[in-house]
């Protein structure tokens, strides 16, 4: 009901302002008009002109497109080498490298596999990166650490932010919630600053540096970063004390051997793809097409979209941090990735985005009401967590969950709880084994005046609102556990 309410008042709403704004347009002056007329038509040339700029310097795509014309090849051509060939690349990497990009048969096997099997994947992730790797290189440079290790977040995530692996680890570099939180990814309800890019390739780089200062050894980082030290120790320890991942690897976790062979033969396949005739696949954004706009307050990302036609699944895009549709204020602001074809949009409604989320958002339902002396009834709004919802009447989150029989700390927007002043929540009756009375099952009633439980339900607002009391309930609903109600359970009230 309530969310068919928001719909109904979300178009009443967007209606309101659209008409306002059209009439606002009309009012103005038509020598104004023919001036915004000309500055637009200025700025989108520019802009025009800057992504075909942006486009052209940083494409690879003209010279894969002129390789693998070079080599003759057609559009299902799937290209196989000698080992030899593979290792006279590797080489040449070698030499740019302060990786040991050795080239043995286990490394050979996996290129080969890469090569047959993952050609859709290595197109895929070509096409991702441009998103990503200027930034993952500006980084990198920034600490001083080898390019080349913005091939190991495709082999932990293929350039997924929001992708979770079974053990837990989440976004680009695959951060575990401890080692996420060490190196300050913080997650809320609403965000997780794991699946942030920028955030997380920062802490990536800080962990990485870190393992390289203890190992003193590119391939040994990389084997750490994948199975933990504690399990190189190990690996060094068991192999008699060898120092090097090849000499420590039959030691190491299965995953971890396989882990820098699939490191080496990623590096190899992004930098020899058009020799394998694979192009990037089309990317959805490209770095130079985003820009970074800061809120005032939080945002509900379906508004945006109403307004500027900004589709919520593309501000999730690119804005993976988010766990939900809602983007909450941050502190001392937040700010947020934008494609730079909307920028102007957003200049021109952002006083009616953030006018209208609130009118729709914070005014649809009342935020508290007073149901007796000592204690009120409060409604959720948007962007509120029983935390908040604690500090602000002085009491904590376990009191709310017990006076409203919440079994979870999740809210809905709407919701309505019940909060008592101090000193004055009812008293529960602590009982022990030897004081219990037996009490027989309880069973649902079929006659009387029935009451169905709903969400944040608990005796005393359902007394209140029936017209009984908390007693009366009891006695006529013998049995009943009456702390532990269940959402669908039904009571009488009369």
């Amino acid at each position: 009901m309530i969310k068919h309410v928001k719909q109904i008042l979300f178009q009443g709403l967007l209606f309101i302002v659209g008409t306002s704004l059209f009439a606002q347009t009309n009012n103005d002056n038509p020598q104004d008009t023919t001036e915004v007329i000309q500055y637009e038509h200025f700025l989108r040339v520019i802009e025009a002109t800057l992504e075909d700029y942006y486009r052209d310097y940083s494409s690879t795509d003209k010279q894969t497109d002129s390789i693998i014309k070079a080599l003759g090849y057609d559009d299902n051509d799937v290209p196989e080498f000698s080992d030899s060939i593979y290792c006279q690349r590797l080489s040449e990497m070698n030499e740019m490298s302060p990786f040991q990009l050795d080239c043995n048969p286990d490394v050979v096997s996996v290129i080969k596999f890469f090569t047959k099997k993952r050609r859709g994947f290595t197109s895929v992730v070509l096409g991702r990166s441009k998103l990503y790797f200027d930034m993952y290189e500006e980084k990198l440079a920034k600490h001083d650490m080898p390019i080349e290790l913005k091939y190991l977040s495709v082999i932990e995530s293929g350039l997924r932010p929001q992708v979770k692996s079974r053990a837990g680890a989440l976004g680009l570099w695959q951060f575990m919630y401890r080692t996420g939180k060490y190196y300050g990814l913080n997650q809320n309800s609403y965000i997780d600053e794991r699946m942030d890019p920028e955030m997380a390739t920062e802490a990536a780089c800080l962990y990485l540096k870190k393992l390289h200062s203890m190992y003193d050894d590119w391939n040994m980082a990389l084997a750490a970063y994948n199975a933990g030290p504690g399990n190189v120790n190990k690996a060094i320890r068991r192999s008699g004390g060898k120092m090097t991942y090849w000499e420590i690897r039959p030691y190491l976790p299965r995953e971890t051997q396989g882990y820098v062979p699939n490191f080496i033969a990623m590096s190899y396949m992004l930098t020899y793809h058009a020799e394998h005739n694979i192009r990037a696949r089309e990317a959805k954004f490209h770095d130079f097409e985003v820009d970074t706009v800061c809120l005032r307050s939080g945002l509900h990302m379906e508004v945006i979209d109403s307004l500027i036609n900004w589709p919520v699944e593309d501000i999730i895009a690119l804005n993976p941090i988010f766990k939900t549709t809602y983007i909450p204020k941050g502190e001392p602001s937040r700010c947020i990735q934008i494609p730079t074809s909307y920028i102007g949009k957003w200049i021109e409604f952002e006083d009616s985005i953030y006018k209208l989320d609130s009118l729709i958002y914070k005014t649809t339902v009342e935020e508290e009401r007073v149901v007796e002396e000592n204690a009120l009834v409060h409604y959720v709004r948007s962007g509120q967590t029983l935390g908040h919802i604690a500090d602000r009447y002085g009491t904590t989150v376990r009191n709310i969950m017990n006076w409203n029989n919440m079994s979870s700390t999740r809210l809905a927007i709407g919701q309505k709880l019940t909060i008592y002043s101090k000193g004055s929540a009812p008293q529960t009756k602590v009982e022990t084994p030897e004081t219990k009375a037996p009490t027989a099952p309880y069973k649902e009633p079929t006659t009387g005046t029935l009451h169905t439980i709903r969400s944040g339900d608990n005796l005393w607002v359902i007394a209140k609102e029936r017209g009984v009391s908390v007693d009366e309930l009891k006695k006529l609903n013998p049995g009943l556990n009456y702390r532990d109600l269940k959402v669908g359970q039904k009571i009488r009230v009369k």
